[in-house]
């Protein structure tokens, strides 16, 4: 099997970095870590150099200011595709996306080349969300498949694992959005170029320190980024090569 690294990026999760590192490399001492940090004001970037400097597996790419979460997963993917990585993943540092999972990431990931983690697949598997939150993240699904045809249950998740295949085909740099509409907008674009996707269930639990980063304005960007989608692909609602799309 290929390299694997986990893109995490940070903003103010001082209390969470040196956890889910030692979590992360728990479950795949094999794998790399990717920090990717807006200069925190709280200090994250500091403490992680010190956890680089103890573990040659923890990596550390700092940016200037904070600039959204697409941005930074697109620097992170750029620096992991530069380093010959063949799978990349998407997490939180916050343990809403558990890291006792990785492993079931990676071995669906060698049948196809792009695994999602489902919070919905078989039931609802949200751990302490308000309602008005889980409304609009499964309202969201919704929308996404009656406007663009994508036939994923959980196309807002943020837990992913990439065969670098998929981001080599994809012009980063026009990638624009950030939150929700970000992973939506990666999703679609792989399933538009014929990727096989398959989406595994997982268990989200709402973060256990720090703040959330969520905002009405992220919301609204996904709204929009998925009528962009219709229209940049003529409302086509299927890719024309087919991909392989199933559940575990």
């Amino acid at each position: 099997m290929g390299k694997a690294i986990v893109i995490i990026p940070t903003y103010d999760e001082r209390e969470n970095v040196g956890p889910i590192s030692q979590a992360v490399l728990r479950h795949v001492p094999e794998a790399d870590i990717l920090f990717v940090d807006d200069n925190s004001p709280d200090g994250t970037g500091v403490l992680l150099d010190g956890l680089a400097r103890q573990d040659p597996r923890i990596h550390v790419l700092h940016r200037p200011g904070k600039q959204g979460l697409g941005r930074a997963y697109i620097a992170g993917f750029q620096w992991a595709l530069a380093r010959g990585y063949e799978f990349i993943f998407e997490m939180d540092a916050d343990f809403s996306h558990d890291p006792k999972e990785l492993p079931n990431f990676l071995r669906a990931a060698e049948e196809v080349d792009l695994v999602l983690g489902s919070r919905y697949i078989g039931g609802i598997r949200v751990m302490n969300w308000p309602l008005s939150r889980l409304l609009l993240s499964t309202g969201a699904g919704v929308y996404v498949r009656l406007v663009t045809g994508l036939p994923v249950l959980d196309p807002t998740g943020g837990f992913k694992c990439f065969r670098r295949c998929v981001l080599e085909s994809i012009d980063l740099e026009r990638i624009t959005s950030s939150g929700y509409s970000f992973q939506i907008e990666m999703t679609h674009n792989a399933w538009m170029k014929g990727f096989r996707i398959r989406e595994i269930p997982i268990v989200f639990e709402d973060r256990r320190m720090g703040y959330s980063k969520m905002s009405m304005n992220i919301a609204k960007e996904a709204v929009l980024m998925v009528l962009a989608l219709a229209v940049r692909h003529g409302f086509r609602r299927s890719p024309r090569v087919k991909p392989v799309i199933g559940e575990q």
